[in-house]
């Protein structure tokens, strides 16, 4: 049986409305493109992407920073209780084929500095221009046929 991509989309818990709207379109794409979607599970880009995912049909993975499966945003599928809190962006990178980081914080930071480390491909969305080396994409729909390519060129490498 073939397994569907994965793809993680990162960003800030509370995010503005903007870039929220973005992360419901990178959800969409994700679900569109019969990838499955991966995040932290709360709120923010988070539950806006998972949104934007469910709308589509797509599946959704939470990672969450709690043992409460509960705290996950109503749009989460499957939710993963780690106790982990902010350990858990490990969980999530790892489990990744490909990362898509929009505008976040710290958090965000943690995880696309783990997908570097763990040599995940990433593209930055309309977002984190100080750091060099990062893929870049300007709209969903191009930062998800970017994030599927690189992830499916890596996996013919292995």
């Amino acid at each position: 049986m073939k397994r569907r991509p994965v793809v993680a989309v990162i960003g800030a818990g509370d995010a503005p409305p903007a870039v929220c709207k973005l992360a419901f379109e990178v959800g969409r794409e994700i679900a569109r493109r019969g990838a499955v979607l991966i995040n932290g599970g709360l709120g923010g880009v988070m539950e806006s992407a998972a949104a934007g995912a469910r709308k589509e049909g797509g599946h959704t993975i939470g990672v969450l920073p709690g043992y409460e499966r509960g705290a996950a945003n109503r749009h989460i599928e499957f939710a993963i209780a780690t106790g982990m809190r902010e350990a858990r962006n490990a969980v999530i990178v790892a489990s990744a084929d490909a990362v898509i980081a929009l505008r976040g914080e710290g958090g965000t930071l943690a995880e696309i500095g783990f997908a570097l480390k763990f040599g995940k491909p990433i593209v930055a969305l309309d977002s984190w221009p100080e750091i060099a080396g990062l893929n870049r994409a300007d709209t969903a729909a191009d930062a998800v046929s970017l994030a599927l390519k690189l992830a499916a060129s890596k996996s013919r490498r292995r």
